[in-house]
This record gives C-alpha cells, sequence and structure tokens, in this order.
C-alpha cells in the first residue's frame, strides 16, 4: 500500500469483526511504533497488548468513549516514563501514529482513546498493574473493521497561515501520491 494512500485511507474504527487478529499482525505494528521519532532517541515507550475478553470488557466500562473495547479483538495500551523525557506525550504519540498507519496498511482497523490527565488512567493503571512511574498515554482498539467510515478535511487553506497568524491565502489542495 502506498504511504500517502495509508495516510488519507485510515478512519477510527468503533466496530469490529468478531475475528482474532493474527499476533504476527500485532508485532508488526507495534514494530513499526518504536521506529518513531522520540526526544534524544529515549524510545521510552511500552506497550500492553490485551486480548483477554474480561480484561478488555473492565478497561471499555472504565472509559466514557470507549466502550468499543469490549469488543474490538486487541487493545493496545500505550504507556510511557516521563522520568525518562519530558517529551513523553510528544514521542508516545509518534509511535502512536506509526502503529495506527501500519494497521492499516496491513488491513486492521483502530481507533486511540486518550488517557492521560483523565479520571481512567488511576483505574486503569490498577487493573493492567501498571508501575507507578509510568504513565498510559492511551489505548488503541485494533481489530478487523466492521464498519467503512467516510470523513473529510476542512480546506488546506484555512489551516495554513504565512508568516504571520491570520495571513491565509487560498491554495490549489496537493495531490498526494508516492509519484508525484
Amino acid at each position: 500500500m502506498d504511504l500517502f494512500e495509508t495516510i488519507l485511507g485510515r478512519r477510527s474504527i468503533r466496530r469490529y469483526l468478531d475475528k482474532p487478529v493474527e499476533e504476527e499482525k500485532i508485532l508488526k505494528c507495534l514494530y513499526a511504533a518504536t521506529w518513531a521519532p522520540s526526544a534524544h532517541n529515549s524510545q521510552h515507550w511500552s506497550f500492553i497488548v490485551v486480548r483477554e475478553p474480561e480484561t478488555r470488557r473492565k478497561l471499555a466500562e472504565i472509559h466514557r468513549w470507549g466502550r468499543f473495547m469490549a469488543e474490538s479483538p486487541v487493545v493496545i495500551v500505550v504507556l510511557g516514563n516521563p522520568l525518562k523525557s519530558s517529551f513523553w506525550r510528544e514521542d508516545l504519540g509518534a509511535a502512536v501514529e506509526n502503529m495506527l498507519l501500519a494497521a492499516y496498511a496491513l488491513g486492521l482497523g483502530t481507533c486511540w482513546m486518550g488517557v492521560a490527565d483523565t479520571p481512567y488512567e488511576d483505574e486503569m493503571k490498577k487493573i493492567l498493574g501498571i508501575p507507578e512511574n509510568l504513565r498510559i498515554l492511551c489505548t488503541v482498539s485494533m481489530g478487523y473493521p466492521a464498519e467503512k467510515p467516510i470523513r473529510g478535511r476542512e480546506p488546506l487553506s484555512r489551516k495554513i497561515h504565512w508568516e504571520k497568524y491570520g495571513v491565509q491565502r487560498e491554495i490549489k489542495e496537493p495531490t498526494l501520491t508516492s509519484s508525484s
């Protein structure tokens, strides 16, 4: 799959087929995550792969916006160590994006749900036995998609400011392909 096709095609999936995800695909997604850049090359991330239905159900009950974690065959819990990097959120965000794109390229659907600085974090840490020094940035549900959401984007010209904030102009939207 072409990189730009992957970027443009990936969507958040909240409905999954009742089909297990092969461990090889999970590992490929996590391996892609570990190739993300990190401040000072700290690579302080770690991941918990949750496939046990009862644990996924408990996580889903805790997270207001993640009820579908109970139905996704896999939930990845993304952990960082703020003691190793003050940029732990940025580092993990880059890793998660690599994971999401890799999953889509492998035919999987994903949806990330923020956990850091929410009431869900402490409860999830207890359920999963996560040490105090680690933080949960987010959870990522993963499985074979049972839906195909379609969402567009606002025009790029509304998102770009030239030289100073507030200086905008109309532009021609680029076409994204590997050959361009």
